[in-house]
């Protein structure tokens, strides 16, 4: 076979190598992909209210009145059950508001639709709790007899619980100091949280700075192992804040109300 194409010319060789190749796009458009495709998602303050009730309800403590917001950010994905072809692909991979992802990393392998939405609220239920914990254990003693109940309605998966954590820190103490914690800003970010305030990766952040930007917000605060997925395509006039902890995100946040220095990526 090869010796036989090196006898034809250029312009036959091209030919004859194009009839597969393009039998293998045109099978290849038709089929369905093992991607999924994402773009921005929706927003919510967790300082504010979700359908008219709050997002954060505290109990056994005064609560301060805040002003700022502190948004959580979301993607939006192709379903599980969506057929993703070869012109969504490509699409999505030439477009700055589309990522094409791994299907499998967007919703685990071997699950029904009913049974990934199942899974995405109960990782957000547990999010949610802890949250809770990782908020109380940094307020330690002042937040003895405290309870704290979260409500976001169509928002699913683990990485609201950073911002979860401020909201509750916010609406108990602020910058500590008898001021907001946002200083009055609109702050966005993502990033889980464990019940000792470590904040983890989630995935999607150059959508969700997107989404953050197209909702107002000046400040988004990162986990620092995403740093470089979020500074690739950053939108203008969104700061990037990276944090690794509660208390050091709190940290940050404090000083950025002071003018003083505050990490960057």
């Amino acid at each position: 076979m090869l010796s036989r194409l090196s006898r034809l010319s250029r312009p036959k060789a091209l030919a004859v190598c194009a009839v597969p190749f393009v039998a293998l796009l045109a099978t290849a458009g038709l089929a369905p992909l093992p991607f999924a495709v994402a773009q921005p998602g929706t927003t919510a303050d967790v300082l504010g209210e979700n359908r008219g009730d709050p997002v954060i309800t505290i109990s056994g403590a005064p609560t301060r009145e805040t002003s700022g917001q502190l948004r959580m950010t979301t993607i939006l994905a192709t379903g599980p059950d969506a057929s993703v072809d070869l012109g969504d692909v490509l699409d999505g991979w030439f477009r700055t508001d589309r990522a094409v992802m791994p299907r499998e990393a967007v919703y685990p392998s071997g699950k029904t639709t009913k049974e990934i939405e199942q899974h995405n609220i109960g990782q957000m239920e547990e999010s949610q709790d802890t949250a809770v914990q990782a908020a109380l254990g940094y307020l330690g003693e002042r937040a003895d007899g405290v309870e704290v109940e979260l409500e976001l309605a169509d928002v699913g998966g683990p990485s609201a619980g950073l911002l979860f954590a401020l909201g509750i820190v916010d609406k108990l103490d602020g910058d500590g100091s008898g001021g907001d914690l946002t200083g009055g800003r609109t702050i966005a970010g993502t990033g889980t949280i464990t019940e000792d305030g470590k904040v983890g990766a989630v995935g999607g952040v150059s959508l969700k700075t997107r989404a953050a930007k197209r909702d107002g917000a000046t400040v988004f605060l990162v986990p620092k192992a995403e740093c470089s997925d979020a500074k690739g395509e950053l939108p203008d006039g969104l700061r990037l804040i990276p944090v690794t902890t509660l208390s050091g995100t709190v940290d940050a946040l404090r000083a950025l109300e002071k003018g003083e220095r505050v990490p960057s990526c």
